[in-house]
């Protein structure tokens, strides 16, 4: 069993999605925006759509893994366990004079209850109910129903907390305080779950070590594999240009990639990722919403040696001319559906863009996204649709709640 991510458009084998259940329970219109959306869904509704979104992969075939799974089985092993409590349970989050009591009751839980709370959060109450009560200022401060550990709704967006880059992954750190825990878990899964720890760091490389790496922060949604030793990414509100230069870095070090185009993003929320506006659908294909217009690009190279970068500005003008000639052609093409500019807006804000290529030409996406949909299918690709009526409330879709763990090339 291998890992590595070739392409954006080759045939899809295996992928890691989540179903955030109780972090969805526990979204409510006084915390929703801290936690970084944007509406309340309807938890049952949401997760019914994610179940038939899983079954629609397995039946072409791909292999579902569960985050759910992975990192139950995870902190069965000691030194992950210790490793994430280490993590989020920090002193300057709880104060000295909590921090111990609260880490030895979360310690005591089996791997199925943790596993729970280190996604679905765990509130004082709930600490409480566990005879855990330290004499400490700060637990004192809390109100019963405030959290210890925060819910991790946006973990359903498997994209961003890690992303594979052909031979390698990059475990990302968050730009938002809402999202950072999201990084710890992801660092102890590949490091210690079976079905990657034979392979750390021998069979597959790490592009970014997770926490590690902050301040310079970059997150999955913004980086899209275009293939033949290309990587597309967006600067995006999220993704910083040091953490560009530092996976460039990387990759070129380890002969991994030959070219990384990034693109300068505006800095605002309905672009929020690169992957929000624009995903690849085929080889030289890309859908694109129509307002995010042309963009400053830089192309990045080797320098002369293993410690400098060769970047190369484009204008606004040239953007997809430079996307093409890291593929190797002098152009790509870009499928826009022509709508007028408030359609266009509902759909890219509904994800009519952010769809899942499952190989060349085949893309899972939002069935309420009819216009976008209708007209890729007009020009050869064949659009696989899934519901989206709450799921799409979220701010994200199949692209971003899909992490490809193996993908072909092109």
């Amino acid at each position: 069993m291998s890992f590595h991510v070739d392409s954006e458009v080759g045939r899809l084998h295996r992928v890691l999605v989540h179903k955030p259940e109780l972090a969805l329970k526990r979204l409510t219109p006084s915390n929703m925006h801290s936690m970084l959306f944007d509406d309340v869904l309807w938890v049952q509704r949401a997760l019914e759509e994610h179940e038939e979104w899983q079954r629609t992969l397995s039946e072409r075939g791909i292999e579902v893994h569960l985050l759910a799974d992975l990192l139950r089985e995870t902190v069965e092993i000691p030194e992950a366990r210790k490793h994430i409590l280490d993590k989020v349970v920090d002193e300057r989050w709880f104060g000295p004079l909590a921090t111990d009591a609260i880490r030895n009751t979360l310690d005591s839980l089996d791997s199925a209850t943790l596993q729970t709370h280190l996604t679905g959060g765990i509130t004082k109450r709930e600490i409480m109910d566990r005879d855990c009560a330290p004499k400490s200022l700060a637990f004192h401060t809390l109100a019963m129903d405030d959290f210890i550990l925060q819910p991790l709704p946006n973990a359903m967006f498997t994209r961003d907390n890690s992303c594979w880059i052909y031979d390698g992954v990059s475990i990302n750190a968050m730009r938002m305080k809402a999202r950072k825990n999201e990084t710890v878990n992801m660092e102890a899964i590949y490091r210690w779950h079976p079905m990657f720890a034979s392979q750390y760091e021998t069979r597959f490389k790490v592009w970014c070590p997770g926490t590690a790496m902050a301040p310079a922060t970059i997150e999955g949604g913004d980086v899209l594999v275009i293939g033949r030793g290309a990587v597309l990414i967006g600067m995006s509100e999220r993704t910083q240009p040091q953490a560009v230069e530092m996976v460039a870095r990387n990759l070129f070090r380890a002969g991994s990639a030959t070219t990384i185009v990034a693109l300068s993003m505006p800095k605002a929320r309905a672009f929020m990722h690169l992957d929000t506006v624009m995903t690849m659908v085929d080889e030289g294909r890309f859908t694109k919403y129509a307002g995010l217009g042309m963009l400053p690009s830089y192309t990045i190279e080797p320098g002369d040696n293993d410690k400098e970068l060769k970047v190369t500005d484009h204008p606004p003008q040239d953007m997809h001319r430079a996307i093409g000639r890291a593929l190797g052609l002098d152009d790509i093409e870009v499928l826009t559906a022509e709508q007028d500019v408030h359609a266009a807006e509902r759909e890219q804000w509904d994800d009519g863009c952010n769809v899942l290529a499952i190989e060349p030409g085949v893309v899972v996406a939002y069935d309420r996204n009819t216009t976008t949909n209708n007209f890729l299918s007009e020009r050869g690709v064949e659009v696989v649709t899934v519901p989206g009526g709450e799921l799409g409330r979220g701010r994200g879709g199949p692209r971003c709640m899909s992490c490809p763990l193996e993908r072909d090339g092109i």
